[in-house]
C-alpha cells in the first residue's frame, strides 16, 4: 500500500471555507434567478421583477456582439485583485444593491465564470492523480487492448473513465472489493470485475434492475472473450476484425440478441476511433471559420456562452483508452483469489441504501472495501459519503452524483417538521450553521449542462414558452395559481399550440369547454412577441448552473474534510462534460490504519 502523502495536494478545510464565503456572498443576489420557475414567468412577471436590462442585451451578450451595445464601466468589466473574504467580484456592479435587480449581463457573466469549480481551484487534475495513485506501481506491460462497447456512447465514456480511476484507487489501497452503490443496470460493475478482475458487489433498490443486471453480466461473458480476442487483433482501435470464419455483422448480432439489445446504440459494439467529443470539437472549430446564422451561439463573442467555461472545460480529460492491462503484480496477485471471467466476483444484489445501512447485513463476506458509485441519484451520493465516514471497512469513496433536485434540503421547508436526521444538503458544518437553503428550482437549475448549450445544443424555448403561457391562462380561466400536477413531455406530441392546451387541460382533469379555440390563440399572440424575454432568462439560468453544483459539490468536500479518519479528499473532473454534464466526482481516502 502507497503512502497517501504521496497523492497531489488539494485546498484545506479553512480555504475551502474561504471559498464557500465568498461563493455565499454572490449566490445571495444571484439565487432568485435560479429559484424562479420557467411556468410562473409570465404569471409572476418575472423578467420585471429580476433584471434590469432588456432581453435583447442579454441575448445579444450571449450570442454575439450587438449592434450598438452600451459599454459597462471600465471598472466593471476589469479584473481586480482578490480582496480577503469578498474575492475580485464588485457585486454592486452585477446587481442593485436595492432592488437586487441584475444591472450588468456582462458583469455577471464575469462573476458566474469566476465561481465555478475548475476557476475556484477546487480540482485536482485526472491525468496527475493517476500517476500518483500509480507510484511505486510497476507499468503496465504487453499490448494496448482497447474496450469493447456494450454500452452507448455516453456510458462507455463515463465507465470506461470510472473504472480506471477505480482500479488504480483499489491498487494504491491494496484493495480487491468494491461496493457499487446505485449501481443500476451493472455496467460498471461488470466492467471492473471482467477488465479488472475486482471483486465486486453492486447494490440497486429495484429488484428488476438487480435481476436484469446479473442476467446482462452473464451474457456480456459469454460473449466477453470473443470480442476481448477481436479488439487484441487491432491494436489501432480502427476497426473490429471479425475472428476467421464469422461475420462481423453476424457478431454485432449475436451479441445485441444476447443482451436483449438493451442500451445498444447503433454501432456501439464497434470500437470507435474518434470520440464524440472530438467531433463536436471540430464543429465548434468550424464555427469559427463560417458565418453564423441568427439564432446560433457566437464563439467569438468575448461573452459568449462559451466564455463563461474555463480553459479546457470541454476537452476530455483522459484519453478514451489507458493502457488496459493489468501489471503482473496484479496478475499474480488476482490469480490467487479469482480469475477476470470467474462469475462469482461480480454479485448485484437489491438493498435500499440509506446513511444507517449495516453493509455486514448486506454482504456476509465484507472486508477492507472501496465504495463507489456513478451517477448516484439525490441522497444516495451524500449517504454514500456518510457509510464511508461511519464504516471502518469503508477505507475509500469515489462518488458522481446526480439529480441535484432529488436532494432533501434540510433548511428548505423551515415552517415544517421533520423527523429526519440526515439531510442531503447541506452537509458540512458551515453551510449547517449559515442555515443555508437553495430550494428545489435552483438545485433543478445546477442540472442544467452549460457546456451542452455553449457547443450548439440550445434549450427546448419554445416547449418553455407554451407551458408559461398555459399557466397564464390556467389562471385566469380557472383560477389557479399555484399547479401542483405536471403536464409532463406533451410538447412533442402536439403539433400546435391550440393542441398543447387543450390536451394539456385534458391531462390536468380542467374542463376545456371553459376556454374558446380564438381565445387560447389570443393568448399565444400576445405573449409571442415577449419569448425572447423567456429565452435570455434561461440564458442567465444557464450561465448560473455551474455555480449552484459549485456550492452542492464544496459542502460534499468539506463534509470530508471535517472527519478526522479522512487522509485524502479531492474534487476530480472525471467526464467530458459535453458528453456527461455531471462530470465531478467526489473522491476520499482514510488514514492507513
Amino acid at each position: 500500500m502507497a503512502a497517501h502523502g504521496s497523492l497531489p495536494e488539494t485546498p484545506d478545510l479553512s480555504t475551502l471555507h474561504a471559498r464557500l464565503q465568498d461563493l455565499l456572498r454572490f449566490l445571495r443576489g444571484a439565487l432568485a434567478i435560479s429559484s424562479a420557475h420557467t411556468v410562473d414567468f409570465y404569471t409572476e412577471s418575472v423578467w420585471r421583477e429580476l433584471v434590469d436590462l432588456p432581453p435583447e442585451r442579454v441575448l445579444a451578450a450571449l450570442r454575439g456582439p450587438a449592434a450598438e451595445p452600451e459599454p459597462e464601466p471600465r471598472e466593471a468589466l476589469a479584473p481586480r485583485k482578490p480582496e480577503a473574504g469578498s474575492g475580485f467580484v464588485d457585486l454592486s456592479k452585477v446587481f442593485c444593491e436595492t432592488s437586487q435587480k441584475l444591472l450588468s449581463v456582462e458583469a455577471f457573466a464575469r462573476a458566474v465564470k469566476h465561481y465555478s469549480v475548475q476557476s475556484l481551484g477546487l480540482c485536482t487534475p485526472f491525468e496527475q492523480l493517476l500517476t500518483a495513485l500509480r507510484v511505486n506501481k510497476e507499468q503496465r506491460t504487453g499490448e494496448n487492448v482497447k474496450a469493447i462497447q456494450f454500452m452507448n456512447t455516453k456510458k462507455s465514456h463515463e465507465v470506461q473513465a470510472m473504472a480506471e480511476l477505480i482500479c488504480s484507487i483499489a491498487d494504491h489501497c491494496g484493495l480487491k472489493q468494491i461496493i457499487d452503490v446505485g449501481s443500476g443496470k451493472g455496467y460498471l460493475s461488470s466492467f471492473l470485475s471482467l477488465k479488472y478482475g475486482l471483486n465486486v458487489y453492486g447494490i440497486d433498490s429495484s429488484n428488476s434492475n438487480t435481476h436484469g443486471a446479473k442476467e446482462r453480466n452473464r451474457k456480456l461473458k459469454k460473449h466477453w472473450n470473443l470480442y476481448h480476442r477481436q479488439t487484441r487483433e487491432d491494436a489501432n482501435g480502427l476497426t473490429l476484425k471479425p475472428q476467421k470464419g464469422i461475420k462481423a455483422e453476424n457478431s454485432e448480432r449475436a451479441l445485441k440478441n444476447g443482451l436483449g439489445n438493451q442500451d445498444m446504440s447503433a454501432g456501439a459494439v464497434l470500437e470507435f476511433s474518434e470520440s464524440a467529443v472530438s467531433v463536436l470539437r471540430k464543429q465548434q472549430g468550424n464555427l469559427h471559420a463560417q458565418p453564423l446564422e441568427e439564432g446560433n451561439l457566437c464563439f467569438e463573442n468575448a461573452f459568449s456562452l462559451v466564455d463563461f467555461l474555463p480553459i479546457d472545460a470541454v476537452e476530455p480529460t483522459s484519453s478514451q483508452v489507458h493502457n488496459a492491462e493489468m501489471s503482473e503484480v496484479r496478475k499474480q496477485k488476482r490469480n490467487t483469489t479469482s480469475k477476470p471471467s470467474d462469475p462469482s466476483i461480480y454479485s448485484p444484489l437489491t438493498s435500499f441504501i440509506t446513511a444507517d445501512s449495516e453493509l455486514h447485513d448486506i454482504i456476509k463476506d465484507l472486508e477492507d472495501c472501496l465504495m463507489v458509485g456513478l451517477h448516484t441519484c439525490g441522497d444516495l451520493a451524500p449517504n454514500t459519503l456518510r457509510i464511508f465516514a461511519s464504516k471502518s471497512e469503508v477505507r475509500g469513496v469515489c462518488s458522481v452524483g446526480c439529480c441535484y433536485h432529488l436532494l432533501s434540503e434540510e433548511f428548505e421547508n423551515q415552517d415544517k417538521e421533520y423527523a429526519q436526521e440526515n439531510w442531503g444538503f447541506p452537509m458540512c458544518r458551515y453551510l449547517k450553521e449559515e442555515r443555508w437553503c437553495c430550494g428545489r428550482n435552483a438545485r433543478m437549475s445546477a442540472c442544467l449542462a452549460l457546456e451542452r448549450v455553449a457547443v450548439g445544443q440550445g434549450l427546448p424555448t419554445e416547449s418553455l414558452f407554451y407551458r408559461a403561457v398555459l399557466q397564464n391562462i390556467i389562471k385566469d380561466y380557472y383560477g389557479i395559481t399555484k399547479c401542483d400536477r405536471h403536464v409532463g413531455k406533451i410538447y412533442s406530441k402536439c403539433s400546435s399550440f391550440l393542441d398543447y392546451v387543450r390536451m394539456s387541460l385534458k391531462k390536468l382533469g380542467l374542463d376545456e369547454s371553459k376556454i374558446s379555440e380564438e381565445t387560447i390563440m389570443d393568448y399565444y399572440e400576445k405573449y409571442r412577441p415577449r419569448m425572447n424575454e423567456l429565452e435570455a432568462f434561461n440564458m442567465l439560468k444557464v450561465v448560473l448552473a455551474p455555480c449552484i453544483e459549485t456550492l452542492i459539490l464544496l459542502d460534499r468536500l468539506c463534509y470530508l474534510k471535517e472527519q478526522e479518519d479522512v487522509a485524502w479528499s479531492a474534487l476530480v473532473k472525471l467526464f467530458d462534460p459535453v458528453q456527461s454534464p455531471r462530470c465531478y466526482a467526489v473522491i476520499a481516502l482514510k488514514k492507513q490504519r
